[in-house]
């Protein structure tokens, strides 16, 4: 293929509204992720009894095939973009909230003792120790989402989402080596940019806060 024929393709298919599509779909469902990830994780953090059977009812939902779950969610979601974040989130939430736990609970007493004997109370503890020191652990957590989200974002273009899934879809099923080519090697080029950027984030901030 020329650099004619992948430019002349690049238009005729829209890849670029196309990647704003794929990226503002991917950037709602990692933050709904993060949020809620973060906020189940720093609940179990501090109500330990629930989080095994927590824990278990989550690795149970991520062990459905991403586009299984994604079909289900039709009849409850119709199609589109609406289904597709919330495919995303259900499967990137536990990654975030088992770090978030893990992170949280692995950091020392001595850590903790030192704060309470200050007179910190539980929340500022939380908020100026456990978290801090807890933050390389999260952002490997949110590492992991992205991978996750990205792809599950791609199978979208399937229920109608849009985004960089509608060209991948149209170059299969007529038989399209070319835009099949041009496309999936955009996305994977945006999932190792975006694994790179947070893979960089997580050394600085265990590079800054180091391990407890």
């Amino acid at each position: 293929m020329t650099d004619g024929g992948m430019l002349e393709l690049w238009q005729d298919y829209h890849l670029t509204a196309r990647t704003v599509e794929h990226l503002a779909m991917f950037s709602v469902a990692l933050l709904l992720s993060m949020i809620i990830g973060f906020a189940v994780g720093v609940f179990l953090s501090r109500r330990r009894r629930f989080a095994g059977v927590s824990f278990a009812a989550l690795n149970t939902l991520e062990t459905f095939p991403d586009l299984a779950l994604l079909v289900v969610l039709i009849p409850l979601l119709g199609i589109g973009a609406v289904p597709t974040i919330a495919a995303c989130v259900l499967y990137s939430v536990l990654p975030i909230a088992r770090n978030t736990y893990t992170g949280l609970t692995s950091v020392s007493a001595g850590h903790v003792n030192a704060a309470e004997s200050i007179g910190l109370t539980e929340g500022e503890v939380l908020v100026h120790i456990r978290v801090p020191l807890a933050l390389p652990m999260l952002a490997g957590g949110v590492r992991i989402a992205v991978v996750f989200t990205m792809g599950i974002v791609t199978l979208g273009g399937l229920v109608g989402a849009g985004g960089l899934g509608v060209p991948l879809q149209t170059g299969i099923f007529n038989n399209m080596p070319d835009l099949i080519l041009l496309s999936g090697a955009w996305v994977g080029l945006l999932a190792v940019l975006f694994d790179g950027v947070a893979a960089v984030v997580e050394r600085r901030l265990t590079r800054r806060y180091g391990q407890w």
